[in-house]
């Protein structure tokens, strides 16, 4: 009997691959009748739907990510994988900031035209941002309130006009119930990250992490008082000078500080994955630290591109319609400017860029060989 053949795939066209007869039905607006609706309001249709577009693939590539630091292990050879998954999503958000020009050619009477078939419709209702915020780990406790009165929780905003369910809320709670969040699973493997070649499993690894800050913290000492002393030579008063002192003081103790997180903070748990950081920041050219460091610095430019953004909405808000109060009823170009100050993610990763030294005033470390690549 001969081997059953391969099922030959079915010949396709462009358009039934794509589905464009699809997805040029979608731009009728609140009456879905195309013929009813301007060119004006076709537009703002459509550029929010090629931001939704958009935000499917950056959430794909996330969740992507987060599923290989969930890992109780992560190969150093798979973390390229998440480097690329987290670099498309941010190539993702970068190429989406110029569509906001596209709706700047919406002048305000143009939008002002259409705007009350939007009620009480807004962008906050996207479930899919909401998702990205969860997928990333954005705290419960950080996010504003909504509505008129400020309030209003963003799940709230997702129910449909007469309180029931809606398919974008039930999106949003499926997301909640995902389990660790990417920054909770980069925490995790930050925390197993081994400090000077030593484990959070070792006997000794408390003692080992003290002796990686201490040393850490005289070299960023030393280098404050060489910098305080440049600044110092340059000032033109004594008045400047004794200001500039206490300025580089009040610094190094806010590293010190940083180290020695409070139980609220997360405690020693918390001042290992900062140390982690630290460490990989530090010593980026030893072999086994180069693609780590290479995550650490995709998440951030992730998380700049995000801000970035936000920001960029903002200010095409405020462009089109000034600060008039969101038909959502949320405080308009306001609410999004907080949003674009507060929500943050990756905090410790941005606070260690400040913290650093120059590689020649780094201290040695102890098991430089730990990091080499190993035969076997």
């Amino acid at each position: 009997m001969s081997a059953e053949q391969p099922k030959q795939p079915r010949p396709t066209n462009y358009w039934e691959y794509i589905r464009v007869d699809d997805l040029l039905s979608l731009q009728g607006g609140v009456d879905r009748d195309e013929a009813q609706v301007k060119n004006d309001e076709v537009l703002f249709i459509v550029v929010h739907q090629v931001y939704e577009l958009w935000f499917k693939l950056v959430l794909r590539e996330l969740r992507q990510a987060r599923a290989l630091f969930r890992q109780p292990r992560v190969a150093e050879q798979e973390l390229s994988g998440a480097v690329r998954s987290l670099k498309r999503a941010t190539t993702v958000l970068r190429a989406s900031l110029p569509h906001w020009e596209v709706m700047e050619t919406l002048t305000t009477r143009d939008f002002l035209a259409f705007r009350d078939k939007l009620f009480p419709a807004s962008g906050f209702q996207s479930a899919q941002l909401r998702q990205i915020e969860i997928v990333l780990g954005l705290e419960e406790s950080e996010r504003i309130g909504l509505g008129a009165s400020g309030e209003q929780g963003y799940l709230a905003a997702l129910r449909a006009h007469d309180g029931a369910e809606s398919t974008a809320l039930r999106a949003v709670q499926k997301e909640l119930e995902g389990g660790l969040s990417l920054k909770h699973a980069i925490d995790e493997w930050l925390h197993r990250t081994p400090i000077d070649g030593v484990d959070d499993k070792h006997p000794e690894s408390a003692r080992e992490l003290d002796a990686f800050l201490a040393k850490f913290l005289e070299a960023h000492a030393a280098e404050g008082r060489r910098t305080c002393e440049l600044a110092c030579a340059a000032a033109y008063t004594e008045e400047e000078r004794q200001a500039l002192r206490g300025r580089y003081a009040r610094e190094h103790e806010s590293v010190r500080a940083f180290f020695q997180p409070s139980e609220a903070e997360g405690g020693t748990r918390r001042r290992r994955i900062r140390a982690a950081i630290l460490l990989i920041e530090s010593y980026r050219e030893l072999p086994l630290l180069s693609w780590p460091r290479e995550v650490i610095d995709a998440l951030v430019e992730f998380e700049q591109l995000f801000v970035i953004f936000r920001q960029r909405h903002a200010r095409m808000v405020e462009r089109m319609i000034g600060r008039r109060t969101g038909t959502g009823g949320s405080a308009g170009v306001d609410y999004l400017d907080h949003t674009a100050l507060k929500y943050r993610v990756f905090r410790d990763l941005w606070a260690v860029r400040s913290l650093q030294v120059r590689k020649d005033g780094l201290p040695a470390l102890t098991q430089p060989d730990f990091y080499e690549f190993r035969n076997g």
